[in-house]
């Protein structure tokens, strides 16, 4: 049976939301480079997705993986995995990382996406919100 990294990696190449399900832990937390404090909560978190997978990034792909073990706030060790992307955002090029922590059971427990350079993070920033606006997940500006 694939693992839950390997499940995540590959519903997020062919762009399925719904094979998302399952992956994560009730309270997982997502860190985007976008948002001072996390999106919290599976319901949050999988529309979160629903729009990067959906609205945000095109010719995504991971190019490279690492894992190993690191210490949580809490001291805790997690199982750690580090999966490299690139992907075009609103016509940039875009280099990042996704981070992500098991938690005990194996579900994703903390997700975390870093981004890279400052052009494609603003892109990806705008291209965010114009998506949870679009799906009603946060009210419109102004």
């Amino acid at each position: 049976m694939a693992s839950t990294v390997e499940r995540f990696r590959a519903a997020v190449e062919q762009r399925d939301r719904a094979a998302l399900e399952g992956l994560f832990a009730p309270g997982v937390r997502f860190f985007s480079p976008v948002k001072f404090t996390p999106f919290e909560g599976l319901p949050t978190v999988l529309g979160v997705f629903g729009v990067l997978l959906t609205r945000v990034f095109d010719e995504f792909r991971y190019v490279g993986e690492m894992a190993g073990t690191v210490e949580l706030d809490n001291g805790e060790p997690a199982t750690s995995h580090l999966l490299v992307f690139r992907a075009v955002v609103g016509g940039k090029q875009v280099h990042g990382i996704d981070l992500i922590q098991l938690d005990e059971a194996g579900l994703i427990g903390e997700f975390t996406v870093m981004v890279r350079p400052q052009r494609a993070l603003t892109a990806l920033s705008d291209a965010v919100l114009a998506g949870l606006v679009a799906e009603g997940l946060v009210p419109p500006a102004g």
